[in-house]
């Protein structure tokens, strides 16, 4: 078993979690009121903003050039392939780059990006990719589930679906995972930081299907 496995065999419950989650159920058969995923959308653009920094932080502290390029990639790819999908999705519904923006990041949000950033500061490599393989690893994973089903009708859930089950997408998750395999060894650590961002993936759906947003 790769180190990544052990990774993932460690948070199984909340991994699973994640495929079950009503919200992620509703794209997948499209009954996902829309008003439900723009929030998502627009909160997600907001951590991928972070999620990009913390990409950026990472290339720079990697000491081997392919790794750098690994970041690099996965930089490239989160600023203009995700949030692209992001922003254009929320164009159709009348919400411009400028007011994607603007959107205030709500608790969870937040709390998870601060998450990110605090490991990029204070873990070694091994530690960040563990912190940031969560996210990636388990939209691929998600993508290819729904991708497996019948897509729904709904233009903006097809087309998310189809981006992260696309070959690019599962490429670059799989590129992370195996950096994780060159450098990590599912420490205890290690373990630990992967769990707490996979338990963040699940709150963050939840978050989503809830709206939340701060009490004022």
């Amino acid at each position: 078993m790769t180190p990544s496995s052990r990774l993932r065999r460690a948070a199984m419950m909340p991994w699973r979690a994640n495929l079950r989650h009503p919200f992620v159920r509703g794209i997948g058969d499209g009954t996902l009121p829309k008003r439900r995923f723009l929030h998502y959308l627009a909160q997600d653009h907001v951590f991928l903003t972070d999620y990009a920094r913390v990409l950026a932080l990472a290339a720079a502290r990697a000491f081997r050039v392919a790794d750098m390029t690994s970041f690099a990639g996965l930089l490239h790819a989160t600023l203009n392939v995700e949030m692209a999908l992001h922003r254009r999705l929320c164009a159709r519904e009348g919400i411009g780059r400028a007011a994607l923006e603007r959107t205030r990041a709500g608790p969870t949000t937040r709390a998870y990006a601060d998450f990110l950033v605090r490991a990029a500061y204070e873990r070694d490599l091994a530690g960040l990719v563990a912190a940031l393989l969560p996210c990636m690893w388990g939209y691929a994973d998600i993508g290819a589930a729904l991708r497996a089903g019948s897509l729904p009708r709904a233009p903006r859930y097809r087309e998310w679906i189809e981006t992260y089950a696309g070959p690019d997408f599962t490429a670059l998750a799989h590129d992370m995972r195996s950096l994780y395999d060159r450098v990590g060894d599912a420490s205890l650590a290690d373990r630990e930081l992967f769990l707490t961002s996979t338990r963040y993936e699940v709150a963050f759906w939840e978050a989503s299907w809830r709206e939340e947003r701060w009490a004022s």
